[in-house]
């Protein structure tokens, strides 16, 4: 009678991912040019440039800016940034007495075509535990420090919306135009962990 000894599975995540993805072709599951048009829209499309451009364009457009604060849905599709994870967009507001911050405590959903991929610390079990309890301190520890008088709300990302903060405008930027606010805003600023600061 012969035994047979289980074998360790001594494949890496990516050569899985690999032999998945041409067992799915094989099977005709991916159409064609799928993983090329989604590696595009991840790489070069989905970018915190285009939150920038929003942003700055609610400092300097009024009526852009209660559009953003009443439907940032509508808003961020004025500019094309919609599809996936860009769904039921909501404008956080920044005020003197308050400051938003946003995160995934269950996993790293965020406003993608607005934001770009989320950055790997906004991905760790520790960021996303320690800042719906200690939301004040891990922004201390980011390099934001705030004072007492501020407010600090954790707003938690789900299916049903996908945050953007809109930061104060800062001071020392009433000379700068709209293209030259846009570099201001940072993913950070976007996320709600940095702010706006003219150099």
């Amino acid at each position: 009678m012969s035994t047979s000894v289980p074998t360790t599975d001594t494949s890496t995540p990516g050569q899985r991912a690999r032999a998945l993805l041409k067992v799915m072709q094989d099977k005709g599951m991916v159409p064609d040019g799928y993983i090329e048009q989604l590696t595009d829209l991840m790489e070069n499309q989905w970018d915190p440039a285009n939150g920038a451009r929003v942003v700055a364009r609610a400092w300097v457009d009024d009526d852009y800016r209660r559009l953003l604060l009443e439907d940032g849905t509508a808003a961020c599709a004025e500019y094309g940034y919609t599809g996936p994870q860009g769904e039921y967009i909501v404008a956080l507001e920044d005020t003197p007495t308050v400051k938003n911050v946003i995160v995934c405590s269950l996993c790293s959903c965020t406003n993608w075509p607005v934001l770009g991929l989320p950055p790997e610390w906004y991905k760790s079990f520790e960021f996303r535990a320690r800042l719906v309890r200690e939301g004040r301190t891990v922004l201390r520890e980011l390099g934001t420090e705030l004072p007492p008088s501020v407010q600090v709300c954790v707003w938690d990302t789900s299916a049903e919306s996908r945050y953007l903060v809109l930061p104060q405008r800062p001071a020392g930027s009433e000379h700068l135009d709209e293209e030259a606010l846009r570099r201001l805003v940072t993913k950070d600023v976007l996320i709600g962990v940095a702010l706006p600061v003219v150099r």
